[in-house]
C-alpha cells in the first residue's frame, strides 16, 4: 500500500469509528433551526454536510484542515519560488497533516506515472468544433475517462462496503494526474490551432501544466501554483462541491461526480464568475478609452452598470463578510512579482472604489471583493487573455479539495444525499397553522 493510502486508511478507520459513536450517542440532538426563507432561499446556511477538507469562516476565510492561506504558504513545500505546490495541499487534506519534502515529491511523481491519457480522450474532443467553450470540452474529456474508473469496475465485481474509499481513492489519483493533460490538450486545440506541447516529468504538476498550455516562464510557474492551491476547495456547500457530493452519494465514481460538479462550476453565477470579472474590465477599458482610468471614471462607470440593474462581477461572496484571503494572495504575488502593470493597477482602483459604492447601496451584506476580482488579471499578464478558459483552471484547481472530500466520504460511509422538499400549499399551509 502507498504511503499517502496507508495513512489515509489509519487515520480514516479511526474516524469512521468516532462517527459512529457519535452518530449512536447525539444522533437525535439538535443542531439548527431551519428558517422558511432558507427552506425558499437555495438552503442558505442550513447545516447538512460532513466535509473534511476545508471550513469556510465569514470574517476569516478559508481554512484548509484549519490553516489559513498564509499559513499554507508558510508551511507546505513550495517551488523554487517559495509558491507552495498543490501535490503538498492535497496530501493536508486527504491525512489531516502537513507533508515533508519527501512526500510532496512522491505524489508529483505518482501523478507523472499515471498522467497518460487513454485515446477515447483525443478522439472524443477532437470531434468538437474547435470552438466549443473549453468548460464543455473539459467535461467530456472526464466523461470520456470514465470507462477507466477503478470503482465501477470493482463495483461489478461485488466490492465489499469497506473498500469502496480504497477505489475512490485510486481514481482520485489517476483523475487529478491525468487533468492538467486533458485541459491543456483544450487549451491548445481551441487557441493554438491543436499544436499540443508535450509533458516534462521533470516538473512539479502545476509547472507542468503551465509548460503544457504554452507558458514556459518561471514566475507563471509560481502563480499556477499558488492559483491551484488557492481554488483548490471552499468547503462542501458551494455548488460545485455539492454536486460532486451529492452525485458521489449515489456510489457514481469520481468520474461522474467530478463531471457533474464541473457542470455547476461553469454556471455565470459560480465558477464562470472569473471570466465574467475580466471581461467586464475590458469592456469598461473600451468604454472609458483609456488603459489608465482614474477611479473618478471607474465610479462612474460602476454606477452606471449598478444602474442597469446588473452585478458587479467578482465583488460579493454569499458566505464572507471580509475580503477573500484568495484575492488578498493573489494582490500580494502581484506587488512582488508584477511591476507597472496598467491592468493590475485597474484592478486594485477598483478594490479602492467598489466596496463604499456598493455599500452605500444599504443592502449588499459583502461588497468586498471575491477571488474572481483579481485572477483573471494575473493570467492576462502571463500572456493568457483567452477569458473563457478561466474557468477550467479553476475546476484543475478543485479537482484537489473535492476529490480529496469523496474519499472521505466513502471511507466514513456518509449515506445518499436526501433533504426532504415541501410545495407551494405546504408552505401555505404551514404560515396558517402558525
Amino acid at each position: 500500500m502507498d504511503p499517502l493510502k496507508k495513512k489515509f486508511s489509519e487515520k480514516a478507520l479511526a474516524q469512521f469509528k468516532e462517527l459512529r459513536a457519535i452518530i449512536k450517542e447525539h444522533g437525535d440532538t439538535k443542531v439548527d433551526e431551519t428558517k422558511l426563507s432558507q427552506v425558499l432561499g437555495g438552503a442558505r446556511g442550513i447545516k447538512m454536510m460532513l466535509w473534511e477538507t476545508s471550513q469556510l469562516d465569514a470574517t476569516e476565510g478559508i481554512r484548509f484542515r484549519g490553516y489559513s492561506i498564509p499559513e499554507l504558504k508558510k508551511l507546505l513545500p513550495g517551488g523554487p519560488n517559495g509558491e507552495p505546490k498543490p501535490e503538498g495541499l492535497f496530501w493536508l487534506m486527504l491525512t489531516g497533516d502537513v507533508p515533508t519534502v519527501d512526500e510532496v515529491n512522491w505524489v508529483t511523481q505518482q501523478w507523472h506515472e499515471r498522467a497518460e491519457l487513454p485515446a477515447s480522450v483525443h478522439t472524443s474532443l477532437d470531434a468538437l468544433p474547435a470552438d466549443t467553450h473549453p468548460m464543455t470540452q473539459l467535461v467530456i474529456g472526464i466523461m470520456a475517462m470514465q470507462s477507466d474508473s477503478i470503482f465501477s469496475r470493482r463495483y461489478a465485481e461485488g466490492m465489499a462496503k469497506t473498500d469502496y474509499w480504497d477505489a475512490t481513492y485510486e481514481d482520485t489519483m489517476n483523475l487529478i494526474a491525468r487533468l492538467p493533460r486533458v485541459a491543456a490538450y483544450i487549451y491548445r486545440r481551441a487557441f493554438h490551432g491543436g499544436k499540443q506541447i508535450e509533458a516534462d516529468p521533470s516538473l512539479d504538476w502545476s509547472a507542468n501544466y503551465a509548460h503544457m498550455l504554452g507558458i514556459d516562464n518561471e514566475d507563471f510557474y509560481s502563480l499556477m501554483r499558488l492559483y491551484l492551491t488557492i481554488h483548490a476547495d471552499h468547503e462542501g456547500g458551494n455548488a460545485s462541491a455539492h454536486t460532486v457530493s451529492l452525485v458521489g452519494s449515489t456510489l457514481s465514481d469520481s468520474y461522474l461526480s467530478f463531471a457533474a460538479g464541473m457542470n455547476a462550476l461553469a454556471g455565470p453565477l459560480h465558477g464562470l464568475a472569473n471570466q465574467e470579472v475580466i471581461k467586464w474590465i475590458f469592456e469598461m477599458i473600451e468604454s472609458l478609452g483609456t488603459t489608465t482610468p482614474t477611479k473618478e471614471q471607474i465610479a462612474q462607470y460602476v454606477n452606471d452598470t449598478l444602474a442597469q440593474k446588473k452585478v458587479i462581477p467578482g465583488y460579493g461572496h454569499a458566505v464572507l463578510r471580509e475580503p477573500d484571503p484568495r484575492f488578498v494572495a493573489q494582490r500580494k504575488f502581484a506587488e512582488e512579482y508584477i511591476k507597472d502593470s496598467e491592468l493590475i493597477e485597474t484592478v486594485w482602483k477598483i478594490f479602492d472604489v467598489v466596496p463604499p459604492i456598493l455599500q452605500g447601496l444599504g443592502k449588499v451584506k459583502n461588497p468586498w471583493p471575491n477571488v474572481d476580482a483579481h485572477s483573471g488579471a494575473l493570467l492576462v499578464h502571463y500572456g493568457m487573455k483567452e477569458y473563457s478558459y478561466y474557468t477550467v483552471l479553476f475546476g484543475v484547481s478543485r479537482a484537489l479539495g473535492v476529490l480529496a472530500a469523496g474519499v472521505w466520504s466513502r471511507a466514513l460511509g456518509l449515506p445518499l444525499e436526501r433533504p426532504k422538499s415541501v410545495t407551494m400549499e405546504w408552505v401555505k399551509s404551514f404560515l396558517e397553522e402558525k
